[in-house]
């Protein structure tokens, strides 16, 4: 058979693919993230002294950290689905941004000292119920990006996993925020960050595996 015979014949099934956009995708990401919002607000998962806790520096650090990385991670994930787009310098800005987030908890942080101190601050009990619900809060970023992830067609699926798990982990914190009743820099930065990283693990382990094309 011809070459060119082979290749119309090839090609004879094939069908246009839709282009994609990454401002609707953004805009579509977005929308979901703040639905998921008004749900856990509607359904009054709110903190009760929401309004004390708005009086306090350490409530708007963790806010705004978690915040600021979720929408640095979103920007990364999208824009890394473009297989000519790599996500390597999004991660080390991501790294940067997480780096500076501990900084500043540690300047907003009072000085203590002591043991029995540290027990308390840490409250171990509430730091795993913290986790589980940040996990689950995370869920629903996971799915929507990995979709993104299945429909788009990165070259390092390793790198973009990594910036949707940082993502999806990250709005699932900001989400908790609202509910979570410490304030405390010191257990922020280590409960948080273990049920950030959870997400972020799983996050790098599945979704390559789900989105090869």
């Amino acid at each position: 058979m011809p070459n060119n015979q082979l290749i119309d014949r090839l090609a004879g099934d094939l069908k246009p693919v839709r282009r994609r956009s990454p401002r609707i995708e953004g805009l579509l990401l977005m929308a979901l993230c703040v639905l998921e919002l008004a749900l856990f607000l509607g359904m009054g998962q709110a903190r009760p002294d929401m309004h004390m806790a708005m009086g306090l520096p350490s409530f708007w650090w963790k806010l705004g950290s978690m915040g600021l990385i979720a929408v640095a991670g979103g920007v990364t994930a999208i824009w890394s689905l473009d297989p000519a787009t790599s996500p390597r310098r999004g991660l080390r800005l991501l790294i940067i941004v997480i780096a500076l987030c501990f900084a500043t908890g540690w300047l907003v942080d009072a000085a203590r000292a002591g043991i029995p101190t540290l027990a308390a601050r840490l409250a171990w009990h509430d730091g795993l119920q913290c986790v589980y619900k940040m996990v689950v809060l995370s869920v629903p970023p996971v799915i929507g990006l990995g979709l993104l992830m299945r429909r788009g067609a990165p070259t390092d699926t390793g790198g973009t996993a990594l910036a949707v798990g940082i993502a999806a982990a990250a709005w699932g914190a900001f989400v908790f925020v609202f509910a979570c009743p410490h304030d405390d820099p010191l257990y922020v930065a280590v409960w948080y960050t273990v049920g950030c990283g959870l997400v972020t693990l799983v996050a790098r382990l599945l979704l390559p595996l789900l989105t090869r094309w």
